[in-house]
């Protein structure tokens, strides 16, 4: 690959040269030697502190190691095993309370409560979805998923089922009711929609008109005023479109002929760079920075081939209303987008130093996406994404509030580098990993001129939690691990200290992704646990998952939950306890685990990871839904494989499981995820001889050698053998 040298003897591949020369800098101000003066600037100001803060990592994991393989510390005392946390600097001293004075946070993020996509960036046609997903049909999201039940298998045809259809109606009429009651009556009973002294108003099968009972909640309209095409509600600061078929077409099946039940619905967006992107090179660098820059220009386009048909997506245009008073609304089209940077660890071929040495990739991620992003803040795209000019970064991974300072020195470079005000760039903190939630106060602190979000990355937490315990002793079974008391502290403290730290009304506070994206059914009946909780936003699987759990958004008025909790919180005598936190989730019952207990534990870890494993390897798939050993489909992305790497792992350690039991799961869950995907044209399998397939491969280290991975990280690993198949293709 050609490469250009710049300042300081740094060469960049030349498919990233030529993508910021000649697409991203046009239109932009900069000079192009100047942009790559300024970015070699930064690589050598920051690349020895990135190195540095590994170091730190894997120097505090080696002296836990060895805390717990001392038999002076048998038996486990947790007073104890705090202090020795305090001593070797894992654990930080919390200084005095204090408020964040993050300005410039668009309403999306500080104001309103609702879902948060997070999707592929390397992939245009997901990432186009989830930007449109701001709005979705409640008929087709009840219709085409569980939450109304099966109807005898309604859902999965083409042909349209009309008693499916009067049961999705029947549930949109139920959800008007809780969202939008009239002074009397009920949706169900609506024959005409329609504006009377321009008030939403409804007649009944009665003939009686209503209205109502929060009259402020209508606020615009389509069409006419008196034969309007929709009508626009406000909730909980969420828009509920009720729209109608002016021509009654649909009025045989329903007497008030709305058509559907629009709902906004991933009000922001994570476009990601990096765990659910197999992104292992420049040219891949490159394409994930190509589709963001097409966001943040407002022509990112993708030729979608459906049978005999060829479809072009792009993104959607604002949605334009009235208002009762004939003011014109502008309402945005697009879910609000956030980037994620990838975090410290790994390093790209994106730029290499004059030795030859790979770049911190995390670092080349800001420089470059926050050029890009410079195109919506300077106007240049054909649609506004952030309206009060920010630009907004998730940052992974990070350990402690040390590493939040180094992100956030760091974006304060790019902001000096790029003219930019200082603050411009936001910052989303990943409260996934445990050095972070255990310091979760300081870490706010170490941003908090910037920092917009906090999100509990439960997978990734997990996968931490084993790792750093990992010679402590055997963990507990995966699926039990939700039930042990750190997990509990994790999720509750995420909530408080972001409240007490002053996020509410200025940053999200926020959950993780719901995995199984076929069971809608049950994330409607459990995901309202997020809002409940204080959490103004939670992530979902897809636009349809969106759709449904913005319900819960109408249901919980979360300003009011966050209120309620801030008043609770400011009472005399709380405790930052982090016993609970800090409680190692041992198994108990180790010695009262039967044989088959234990084979199906191996064998679902097993099988989950080897069924990632192989896409992400073969065919460079970051996320995928992945059918685990009872065939049940959930996400998976390297925060779930760190999981099951790390606990077969932890347990092949402690004795619970022996090589040669691993080994034999591996062989034997081989044909069954090749069978799993059997219908997937791209599949290339694990195959017959597995001892040839580099996929298979890669699965047995991250087990054999998941010990020695730094943090448990799975990026390693995965990168080296991606690279490997993508040379011999």
């Amino acid at each position: 690959m050609k490469q250009k040298t710049i300042k300081h003897g740094y060469k960049v591949a030349g498919c990233l040269y030529n993508l910021v020369n000649h697409e991203v800098l046009p239109g932009l101000t900069i000079n192009a030697e100047h942009f790559w003066d300024s970015v070699a600037e930064v690589l050598a100001e920051f690349t020895p502190r990135n190195q540095q803060l590994l170091a730190t990592r894997a120097s505090l994991q080696a002296q836990i190691d060895v805390w717990h393989t001392d038999s002076a510390n048998q038996p486990f005392n947790q007073q104890r095993y705090e202090l020795f946390l305090k001593e070797i600097g894992y654990l930080v001293e919390e200084k005095a309370d204090f408020t964040i004075s993050t300005n410039n946070v668009d309403d999306e993020v500080a104001r309103i409560a609702g879902p948060q996509l997070v999707v592929p960036l390397k992939n245009a046609r997901f990432s186009l979805n989830a930007a449109n997903a701001r709005w979705g049909s409640l008929y087709d999201a009840l219709y085409g998923t569980d939450v109304i039940g099966d109807d005898n298998g309604a859902k999965q045809t083409k042909e349209f089922n009309p008693i499916r259809g009067r049961r999705v109606q029947a549930y949109a009429r139920r959800f008007l009711d809780d969202t939008l009651p009239l002074t009397s009556g009920s949706h169900i009973d609506a024959v005409k929609y329609h504006i009377v002294k321009k008030e939403f108003t409804v007649t009944l099968f009665s003939g009686e008109q209503v209205q109502l009972k929060q009259p402020e909640k209508f606020v615009g309209y389509n069409g006419t005023i008196n034969c309007p095409s929709s009508l626009l509600c406000r909730h909980n600061g969420l828009h509920i479109e009720i729209q109608i078929d002016k021509d009654n077409v649909v009025g045989k099946t329903d007497a008030a002929a709305v058509k559907d039940v629009v709902l906004e619905s991933a009000l922001s967006t994570i476009q990601d760079c990096e765990d659910s992107i197999a992104a292992v090179d420049a040219a891949d660098k490159t394409s994930v920075y190509r589709n963001w820059l097409g966001l943040m220009k407002g022509d990112l386009a993708e030729i979608i081939q459906k049978g005999n048909k060829t479809i072009t997506r792009t993104l959607n245009h604002d949605r334009s209303y009235l208002s009762p008073n004939k003011e014109e609304i502008t309402l945005s089209g697009r879910s609000l987008q956030f980037v994620r940077n990838v975090g410290h660890l790994m390093t790209t071929d994106a730029i290499i130093t004059e030795n030859g040495d790979k770049v911190p990739e995390g670092i080349v991620d800001g420089l470059i996406t926050s050029l890009i992003s410079l195109h919506d803040i300077k106007g240049n795209s054909k649609f506004k994404n952030s309206k009060k000019g920010s630009i907004y970064i998730v940052k992974p991974k990070m350990h402690g509030p040390e590493e939040v300072k180094f992100s956030h020195d760091l974006f304060s470079a790019i902001e000096r580098h790029l003219g930019l005000a200082e603050n411009t760039i936001k910052m989303g903190i990943m409260d996934e990993e445990r050095r972070t939630s255990a310091n979760l106060k300081e870490c706010i602190r170490a941003a908090q001129t910037r920092v917009a979000f906090i999100n509990t990355g439960f997978l990734d937490r997990t996968g931490d939690e084993i790792h750093t315990s990992m010679l402590a002793g055997a963990m507990a079974q995966k699926d039990l691990m939700k039930n042990e008391p750190w997990i509990t502290a994790y999720e509750l403290r995420n909530v408080r200290i972001g409240l007490q730290a002053g996020l509410q009304g200025k940053a999200q506070i926020g959950k993780g992704m719901w995995a199984i994206p076929d069971q809608m059914s049950a994330m409607v009946n459990t995901k309202i646990a997020h809002p409940k909780s204080g959490a103004n936003c939670a992530w979902v699987p897809s636009p349809t998952a969106a759709t449904l759990h913005v319900m819960h958004y109408h249901k919980v008025n979360v300003q009011a939950v966050q209120t309620a909790m801030q008043a609770e919180f400011s009472l005399p005598g709380t405790i930052d306890d982090l016993t609970d936190l800090l409680t190692i989730p041992l198994l108990k019952n180790q010695t009262d685990l039967s044989a088959t207990a234990i084979q199906k534990e191996l064998d679902n870890n097993i099988q989950g990871l080897l069924g990632y494993v192989v896409r992400w390897v073969n065919q460079g798939i970051g996320c995928s839904k992945v059918p685990d050993i009872d065939n049940i489909a959930r996400m998976e992305d390297r925060a779930t494989l760190r999981i099951s790497s790390q606990h077969v792992c932890n347990w092949l350690h402690h004795g619970v499981i022996t090589e040669e039991q691993v080994n034999d799961s591996l062989k034997r869950m081989a044909p069954i995820v090749d069978q799993q995907n059997i219908n997937d044209d791209g599949y290339i399998a694990l195959g017959t001889d597995i001892d040839q397939s580099i996929a298979f491969k890669t699965a047995a280290e991250l087990i054999f050698q998941g010990k020695e991975q730094p943090s448990g990280y799975t990026e390693p690993l995965l990168h080296k053998r991606r690279i490997q198949v993508k040379a011999a293709l």
